[in-house]
């Protein structure tokens, strides 16, 4: 059920946020990545745009879960297109979830330490700042670039508790992927929470593996 306490909030003491899909609607990433770059590609060496595209898959899968996915400019050598210019071509797309800034308020205002953790490039995390204001909410703003690995590596996960050190027994952590929570839960944070709609113009996912929100505002009245 997604609408009861997910979290027994007395006992968190930080909170481990995501950023795209969990704080962020997901819609202009599988966008920008599935329809967007494709097209660029396809128009760029006269190609058809299904053939771009199983390219771009292809290639995608080679690195799926590495520093080089989320590596704006290890697509932007490999495709030879400027990357940070056509997700600016589509920023309208960019958007905080409904829930967002009243959750980050809530967690605000109960003295939580709030941080954000996103495998985005920073260029990409720039831009999402530059259009939704998120760092006025959230203190500090972390990218795994920083370490030189993902969330879905332990190498991240011991560099991060070294540098920000928090308290896996009071510690939650919140994303809309399944690698990388388990990951987390590895690694042996014990309060983790899925989000079950990261992407508002496709259906509810069913997630089974975690416990799951689709509205942070339900958690609201609980936190404390």
């Amino acid at each position: 059920m997604h609408e009861t306490q997910l979290v027994p909030w007395q006992e968190i003491q930080t909170v481990l946020l995501d950023m795209d899909g969990t704080l962020l609607d997901l819609h202009f990433d599988n966008h920008f990545w599935l329809e967007t770059l494709p097209q660029k590609l396809a128009d760029k060496n006269n190609q058809p745009l299904q053939q771009a595209k199983a390219y771009m898959a292809a290639e995608c899968a080679k690195v799926f879960g590495q520093i080089q996915w989320y590596c704006l400019d290890f697509w932007q050598d490999k495709l030879d297109i400027d990357i940070v210019a056509a997700k600016r071509e589509i920023q309208h797309l960019i958007s905080l979830r409904e829930d967002t800034i009243p959750f980050l308020d809530a967690l605000k205002a109960s003295g939580k330490d709030v941080i954000l953790v996103t495998n985005a490039h920073r260029d990409s995390l720039s831009l999402k700042v530059e259009m939704t204001q998120l760092d006025t909410h959230i203190s500090r703003l972390i990218s795994t670039h920083d370490y030189g690995v993902t969330k879905e590596s332990q190498k991240l996960w011991q560099a991060l508790q070294e540098d920000v050190g928090f308290d896996n027994a009071t510690t939650l952590f919140v994303d809309d992927s399944i690698p990388i929570l388990t990951a987390a839960q590895d690694f042996g944070i014990q309060h983790l929470l899925c989000v079950d709609n990261p992407d508002s113009q496709k259906p509810l996912r069913g997630i089974t593996e975690f416990a799951s929100v689709v509205d942070y505002r339900s958690q609201i009245p609980f936190i404390a």
